[in-house]
This record gives structure tokens, sequence and C-alpha cells, in this order.
């Protein structure tokens, strides 16, 4: 024991993530693991609790600090079989232990990570992996778009920076108030991300038809594919719009709420 007061901090595990979600799972107090449910997601004061906690002045000394309270980071264990094989996401600025490799510092992370969460850059995961954990030399070789893309301006709309364009719908994906419309605005996203890597129409369909379980669980609960649909449905539009030479116009409301 010490005299002088510590902070203690989460200590994060992989398990804990999912994409645009930094309370996937939480722990009991009897150390069993659960998922965080809606409502508690709703609640923006609700947090998950690790298993581990670890000194503040640790992390401190540990991760190299460049003014932000949030930080970049990825499951490590993984498989090409899984419902999604690359899963990464923002998570507060804790302590992560060695299943949640994290990007310590990088001054377009956010939109990095919406790349990684795509479809598209997740099917190229899946070519990939060779076993249940998600390498560092596996990452490395992703494709990834570079920074420098997301300084153009869009395919759909020559009048916004593809970043900017990003952002704003991560705004909204950090919104839990009505899960219909994070589902609209993500698929809006993978859209997106498709139209980015340059894939045609037919390959969108032949990639989505790459995720079963995803398939499985959206006809389980709507009686349709409802995933594939939503992005089909956007994707069909950016292009109508980039034949056109006109601007995107997005169906879904994006003011935050």
């Amino acid at each position: 024991m010490t005299e002088a007061v510590e902070r203690m901090v989460p200590l994060y595990e992989g398990k804990m993530i999912h994409h645009y979600d930094h309370r996937w799972a939480t722990h009991e107090p009897d150390g069993s693991v659960r998922d965080v449910t809606l409502a508690e997601k709703q609640d923006p004061t609700f947090l998950a609790m690790p298993r581990y906690w670890v000194r503040e002045e640790v992390i401190a000394d540990r991760l190299p600090s460049d003014g932000r309270d949030w930080m970049l980071g990825y499951r490590w264990i993984s498989n090409a079989t899984n419902e999604r094989t690359l899963i990464a996401a923002a998570l507060p600025r804790v302590g992560a232990g060695n299943s949640l490799p994290v990007f310590a510092k990088h001054e377009h992370g956010e939109l990095v990570v919406a790349a990684m969460t795509s479809f598209v850059c997740d099917y190229v995961a899946r070519q990939k992996l060779g076993g249940q954990n998600m390498t560092f030399g596996t990452v490395y070789q992703l494709s990834i778009p570079a920074p420098s893309l997301f300084m153009e301006t869009c395919r759909w709309d020559s009048t916004v920076v593809l970043g900017e364009w990003v952002r704003e719908r991560l705004g909204v994906m950090s919104q839990w108030a009505d899960p219909a419309r994070r589902d609209q605005v993500r698929a809006e996203l993978d859209a997106g991300f498709f139209h980015i890597y340059g894939v045609r129409r037919h390959d969108v369909d032949y990639i989505m038809e790459t995720f079963p379980i995803v398939k499985r669980k959206d006809e389980a609960e709507f009686g349709s594919y409802r995933t594939k649909e939503l992005i089909l449905e956007v994707y069909d539009a950016m292009q109508a719009a980039i034949e056109a030479g006109c601007a995107y116009q997005s169906p879904f409301e994006l003011e935050q709420p």
C-alpha cells in the first residue's frame, strides 16, 4: 500500500468492444460477462465494467498523449468464419490488454476505424486471415484508404470533402436513441466505402452474400437480408448521382438528436 491516493482506470479487453460501440460487453460482480443492453447504451452515464483495473499513471507512462480522451483499437482474436472478422472501434483512453491492440496516435484515426468497420474491408481481411489471431502483419496488409484520400471531394457529391462526409455520419453512430436510424446511416457508410474501394454493384451483392451469419440474423428478425438491401439501395442512389454529375441526397435525417 502507498500513502498517495491512486486512481484506477478500466483495463479493456477485446470482447468489450464492437463496431461503433465501446460498450459492447460488461462484467458482472461475479466475474461473468454479458452484452450491454440497448437501454443501458441509451444511458450516456452507463459505463461498461472491466474485469481488471490499472493505475492511471501506468496509462500516462505507456500511452503517448495527443490531447484526446479516446484512442483506437481492434480485437486480436478473430476468425474468418465469425459473423464479422475485423472488429475495430474508438474507446476511452484507458488500459488495454493484449486482446485489444491500440493505435496510440493517429491524426485521422476515426476515419481509419470507419474504413476498417466496413464490409468491404472486412471481406479483404477474411482473405488474409489464416488463423484466429488478427496479427499486426495481417492488419498492415489490409486495404485501408490513405488519409490523403479523405481530403478529396466525394465522388457522389463534389460539394463535400469525403472526410467530413464520413465524420458527419460518425456523429450519428455515436447516438443510440434510434437504433433503426443507426442501421440506415451505417448502411450509407458501407455503401460509401464500396464506392471508395471501386467495387461494382454485382460484386457488392456477392461480397454481402459472404457474410452468412449477418444474413441469417437479418432473415430471422426482418424476413429478408435487410442489411444488404439497405446498402444496395444507397449504393444505387450514389451511383445515379455520380453518373448524373449531381449531388447525392441522403434519404436519412443526419441532424443529431
